[in-house]
């Protein structure tokens, strides 16, 4: 009897987990890219848009985040974002009624937007010769790190050799 009961329940259980997470997936699905551009479309809802090396053209509605790294990101007609923009070495552009429900954050780049664009967050560019010493820095030190343990290792090394006698 109870093994009929735990068929019973999972058996109706499972269908409905199966039908909610496949809607819940059409409607709110992200998008990351590499390289290829994302184009969010009129009457389109999406969920978290990431873009690496490429830009986001949003005419539709972003119910997340939009997020682009050496790429630009623009709001055009309508187009909505619920959450945060942010670009790291591009740009963000807002033409005619574009909205931002959170904040707009622009690294290595500008900040664009038409006269009814609103940004319902904080704005925050920091560019010019900023961008790349903001970029560079932590690159330089760990490649500073990386070349010391070299110079360690192989100074240890040369101190250990065994002398011919």
């Amino acid at each position: 009897m109870i093994k009929l009961n735990r068929f019973l329940l999972l058996s109706s259980v499972l269908p409905l987990l199966a039908v909610s997470a496949a809607a819940a997936g059409q409607q709110n699905s992200s998008y990351s890219q590499v390289g290829h551009p994302i184009n969010i479309e009129s009457g389109q809802q999406v969920g978290d848009v990431t873009c690496v090396a490429c830009t986001i053209h949003i005419r539709g509605q972003v119910n997340g985040d939009a997020t682009a790294v050496g790429g630009s990101i623009f709001i055009e007609d309508q187009g909505q974002v619920s959450g945060d923009v942010t670009a790291v070495v591009g740009n963000v552009r807002l033409e005619k009624t574009a909205k931002i429900g959170g904040d707009a954050t622009v690294v290595g780049g500008d900040i664009r937007r038409g006269e009814e664009a609103q940004i319902g967050g904080d704005v925050t560019s920091v560019g010019g010769t900023w961008a790349p010493i903001i970029i560079l820095v932590p690159f330089l030190f760990l490649g500073t790190l990386v070349a010391l343990v070299v110079w360690v290792v192989q100074r240890i090394r040369r101190t250990a050799a065994p002398v011919a006698v």
